[in-house]
């Protein structure tokens, strides 16, 4: 059959032997030089069968790339403070209140303004500059110094040391108590009295000139005194209520060691939550103060003010922020207007971690 169709197309059986000859050295080449590259690679070169038990090809799996999934903070940017997010982070939540500890080795620095507009009389301003430093164990340590401005009159007002000390981890105890103490030393002279001045009466109602100006003497010695010493307590709450909607509360009990021993007490309260922007970067709410103030003379007659109004935060960065709050007077000892503005920054606290999301805390 060999011979009769090799015959047919022309071919000799000599010429047939050598192609097939050709044919059988070209593969027996091919598949010792295929056999030496598969020794030679490495046994991680090797493609694994896929689903179907055939292999891929080199040029195949060159192109295939795995890529991790993309895990997306959508709450706060600061390091958290034993669990607590990070409005309640930072030591000050709002213009007037503060809330919960520092993360340990975090520092608060902080320039808080403060105006009071009266309905009679100049404007007085206050500058404070304060400094706070987280402690392991929920402790914290913090310096203020403050500045007073009235009547074209500027004086060093007092300079204080705080501490304070949370009662637990974030979320332990409702409404997670911190423990606040301070002492203030008096630095400077007092610029204007802040209990209501007595009118002397005489027996008809009018005001008795000699009492009065008796009065003004006094007045005018008690202001070229120094500021008294003092001391002050606050329990600080604090709570995020629902997500994205937090709480905090401050009552204050402050007492004057010399002078008039002036004493005051209240509290401070306010509820923000985040708008617009992503990583809480603004807020917005509500804040309110109430002061009870009386002196060692006028204990049962004490100035009352209750201020109320918006509270605004902004945060071009994770660590820096603005606090803006015009509080407006509701009773007749309050200024008419409290205008507070808060620059601050928080340093360090656990590094460049972001905290996370709002919706996964303390799982």
């Amino acid at each position: 059959m060999l011979t009769k169709s090799s015959a047919r197309f022309g071919i000799s059986w000599p010429a047939l032997t050598s192609v097939f000859g050709l044919c059988a050295g070209v593969f027996l080449a091919t598949f010792l030089a295929a056999q030496t590259v598969l020794a030679q690679s490495p046994p991680s070169s090797a493609n694994p069968p896929n689903q179907t038990g055939q292999t891929e090809s080199a040029s195949t799996s060159s192109t295939i790339t795995l890529t991790e999934p993309r895990l997306i903070v959508i709450g706060d940017e600061l390091p958290s403070a034993y669990g607590a997010p990070g409005a309640f982070s930072r030591s000050r939540f709002s213009a007037v209140t503060t809330a919960y500890v520092l993360p340990a080795w975090g520092v608060f620095a902080g320039l808080i303004y403060q105006g009071d507009v009266f309905p009679e009389g100049p404007m007085d301003n206050l500058f404070t500059q304060e400094i706070e430093v987280g402690l392991p164990y929920r402790f914290g340590i913090a310096f203020e110094n403050q500045v007073e401005h009235f009547n074209h009159e500027t004086v060093n007002a007092n300079f204080s040391i705080e501490g304070r000390w949370a009662l637990a981890d974030w979320d332990k105890i409702p409404l997670n108590p911190t423990l606040f103490a301070e002492y203030k030393f008096g630095t400077g002279r007092i610029l204007h009295e802040e209990a209501e001045e007595e009118e002397m009466m005489d027996e008809e109602g009018e005001i008795d000139p000699d009492e009065e100006e008796m009065m003004m003497r006094e007045e005018e010695a008690r202001m070229q005194q120094d500021r008294p010493n003092a001391y002050e307590f606050r329990l600080l709450l604090s709570e995020e209520i629902v997500k994205g909607v937090q709480w905090a509360f401050n009552a204050f009990l402050e007492n004057e060691i010399g002078g008039d021993r002036g004493r005051e007490w209240g509290f401070a309260q306010a509820v923000q939550m985040p708008f617009f922007l992503p990583h809480e970067r603004f807020t917005a709410g509500v804040e309110m103060q109430y002061q009870n103030f009386t002196v060692k003379d006028t204990r049962g007659d004490p100035v009352s003010s209750f201020v109320i109004g918006p509270a605004f935060a902004y945060k071009p960065t994770a660590r820096m922020r603005f606090d803006v709050s015009p509080l407006f007077g509701v009773t007749k000892d309050s200024p008419d207007v409290q205008i507070f503005g808060v620059f601050s920054y928080v340093f360090g606290g656990g590094g460049s971690e972001a905290e996370a999301p709002a919706s996964t805390r303390n799982r």
